[in-house]
């Protein structure tokens, strides 16, 4: 190599994970140590603004090569374009097909956690390298439950239902929290076998119309206001706004029984246990037992690949999506982030070494995506103006429960908001309105 080449990277700020670009710098730098003449540059950028960013610098002509897009921004990154209208981003998985080392870098596509896999899979080509996987776990305060006679953890919302009610009768007050975010409208959909968008979840086609009036949708929201009008759920929140620490804080102060939300807070939930002198489990979401399983989704992020490299820049940006996901750096990064270990390899390098033995709770996630289905709805949705969308199925919730709606009423309204949220944006995408705020009549 005649000249050096510079690997730009840019990641979203977390304020969960403030050194997440320190370690993705450190990471590149022993790459380009190993691989002389390249050199890996990171950015941090603010995750809620990353899209917009990554598109303005597209359009300027200077993107990044590698990009850390937030899940919910999948579709977005598909429909990223350059300045001459080309699409921004090339799927990685065709890039490395056939190959089993790039610049001596094992390729690892292969051994990734199917359930991350399957969710940046489109027509048969993986589209992004899965990086930070998570989901949504339950936890248990044993230590209650015990008190009021109950020995097994919930699996189902029926079994949650009668534990609340044990819960509450013996402590009084409510016996569950949990936020009012639109990752528990998608996790109870995939695990009823519901579907959020057409054509697949976005997965056939471009997904152009939603639905919050499906069966499975209006069961879990039934559910959910009858546990809140019978006094067994407390909404914690700050206007409509989601309030994520407020729920951890009435878990944490045993206001609670149980609680749901990323399985990232799982180390934070035992030790909540350990500080208050309570026993803490972390356990798979419950799910309608009417229906039965199909799956739960991820959350998380993933670096997509910018087209129309030179070779060589290209085969060094692939061989550092490889290199981040060596056994010992992907179990590494487990071990600082609590994300969940994203290869098998990096899992059995954990597990050997008896870390799952003795951090049982960190296990659960792991577990709970390996028994996931492969079906568009265990998958997940692709779908446009993802958090918009997101926006009105919480904000439908927030009137059925502080304003006492009916859900059919409530979802009905939101189901409209929603389409036409899609539509401002499938309209953005074929260059027939500019971005911006969607008006809504």
């Amino acid at each position: 190599m005649t000249s050096e080449r510079i690997i730009t990277v840019w990641v979203p700020h977390y304020p969960v994970i403030p050194d997440h670009a320190q370690e993705m710098q450190e990471r590149g730098d022993s790459f380009c140590a190993a691989h002389p003449g390249y050199r890996v540059e990171v950015r941090a950028v603010d995750w809620l603004a990353f899209p917009t960013e990554v598109h303005r610098a597209a359009l300027r002509g200077d993107p990044p090569v590698l990009a850390q897009y937030f899940y919910t921004s999948a579709q977005e990154a598909l429909d990223t374009r350059t300045a001459s209208g080309e699409p921004l981003f090339a799927p990685i998985g065709p890039a490395l097909t056939g190959r089993d080392e790039i610049l001596g870098e094992p390729v690892v596509l292969d051994d990734l956690v199917p359930a991350a896999a399957r969710y940046y899979t489109r027509d048969g080509d993986l589209l992004a390298m899965p990086s930070l996987v998570s989901t949504t776990l339950m936890y248990a305060n044993t230590t209650l439950l015990a008190s009021a006679g109950i020995t097994e953890v919930p699996r189902t919302w029926a079994e949650l239902r009668t534990a609340c009610e044990a819960v509450s009768s013996h402590h009084g007050g409510p016996a569950i929290s949990w936020p009012n975010h639109g990752w528990l409208f998608q996790q109870a959909l995939a695990q009823q076998g519901g579907l959020l968008a057409n054509h697949d979840n976005g997965r056939a086609a471009r997904a152009d119309a939603v639905d919050l009036l499906s069966d499975e949708l209006m069961a879990y929201a039934h559910w959910w206001r009858a546990l809140h009008r019978d006094g067994h759920y407390l909404y914690l929140h700050n206007g409509r706004a989601v309030d994520w620490d407020a729920n951890f804080r009435a878990f944490a102060d045993q206001r609670v029984a149980f609680t749901m939300t990323t399985s990232v807070e799982a180390e934070r939930m035992v030790q909540a246990g350990h500080d208050g002198g309570f026993s803490v489990r972390a356990c798979r979401l419950p799910h309608n037992s009417e229906t039965g399983y199909a799956g739960n989704v991820i959350g998380g992020d993933a670096l997509w690949l910018a087209r129309g490299l030179d070779d060589a820049t290209r085969d060094g940006a692939l061989a550092f999506t490889q290199y981040l996901h060596h056994p010992a750096a992907a179990a590494e990064r487990h071990r600082r982030t609590r994300f969940i270990p994203v290869t098998g390899d990096s899992f059995r390098l954990l597990d050997t070494d008896g870390w799952f033995d003795r951090n049982p709770h960190l296990r659960v996630a792991v577990d709970q995506l390996a028994a996931s289905g492969g079906s568009p709805a265990a998958c997940g949705a692709l779908l446009g103006e993802f958090a918009g969308i997101q926006e009105c199925m919480t904000d439908a919730m927030h009137e059925v429960l502080v304003d006492g709606l009916a859900p059919a009423t409530a979802f009905r309204a939101a189901s409209a908001r929603a389409q036409h949220t899609l539509d401002h944006y499938t309209a953005y995408c074929a260059g027939r309105t500019a971005r911006g705020p969607v008006a809504v009549g």
